[in-house]
């Protein structure tokens, strides 16, 4: 395994005396897909954003290519694609032009930037909408716009929160074969969903937490030999998640 990209120690968020995550520690390898599953409430969004530098760590650090997340977030933004869960979007601005700005963010050059935006249009199936403003799309055309984005510049790490809501199945389909063929050309993938049927075909590993807390990381036929039964990852996620839930 090569070393971790992205790379977790000790993470701790804590809103007075509430604890949203608690001693976190995670890694991410380059071509690793690593599902971060949990009931609501878990820690799994505020684990999200203290990666985006969106909210400073109250102990322990959180690491993209050896640079803080926090402290230096510039320089961690570009190695990363980001797909929040509601994505929202400048109001008068459409498809393209997001494109065209956000290529430009990145220090694009034109040739480069119109070919990833042709790519990402055409294999998203974002067709004549990419004209429209982009605050008037649906739930899921606005996930594969934010997808195009996150894309755009060629990342080394993903970080999506939640990718398949809201999306069709065709869209999810298409989003599970993009991120199967971002692994296996070196990109680290990490990922928060509620799907565990999708995460238990597509990662490699999964990390589940409850009440801020790893309860359990690893493989995904390690997880499940933890189930009662052995079974499935669902049932491993209820066998290992349900005494912090009902806690």
């Amino acid at each position: 395994m090569p070393e971790p990209l992205l790379h977790l120690s000790d993470l701790t968020k804590r809103y007075g005396t509430t604890t949203a995550v608690a001693g976190l520690d995670l890694a991410v390898a380059p071509g690793e897909i690593v599902a971060l599953l949990g009931p609501n409430g878990a820690g799994k969004t505020t684990t999200l954003r203290m990666l985006m530098g969106q909210l400073q760590p109250t102990q322990g650090t959180a690491k993209i290519g050896g640079l803080d997340c926090f402290s230096e977030r510039a320089e961690t933004m570009r190695l990363v694609g980001y797909l929040p869960d509601e994505p929202v979007f400048h109001e008068y601005l459409t498809g393209r032009e997001l494109l065209r700005f956000v290529g430009s963010l990145h220090g694009l050059d034109a040739a480069r930037l119109g070919e990833a935006a042709t790519q990402w249009v055409a294999r998203l199936n974002l067709g004549e909408a990419i004209d429209d403003y982009a605050s008037n799309y649906s739930k899921g055309m606005k996930k594969k716009l934010a997808l195009a984005l996150a894309l755009l510049h060629r990342p080394r790490l993903l970080i999506l929160d939640e990718p398949a809501n809201g999306l069709d199945p065709y869209a999810t389909r298409t989003l599970l074969e993009v991120l199967a063929e971002q692994a296996a050309a070196g990109v680290a993938i990490l990922f928060s969903t509620h799907l565990l049927d999708q995460a238990e075909r597509l990662c490699h590993r999964a990390a589940i937490i409850a009440q801020g807390r790893l309860v359990a990381a690893g493989a995904v036929d390690e997880l499940r030999r933890q189930a009662a039964d052995g079974g499935s990852l669902e049932q491993a996620f209820f066998a290992l998640t349900a005494t912090e839930s009902e806690t």
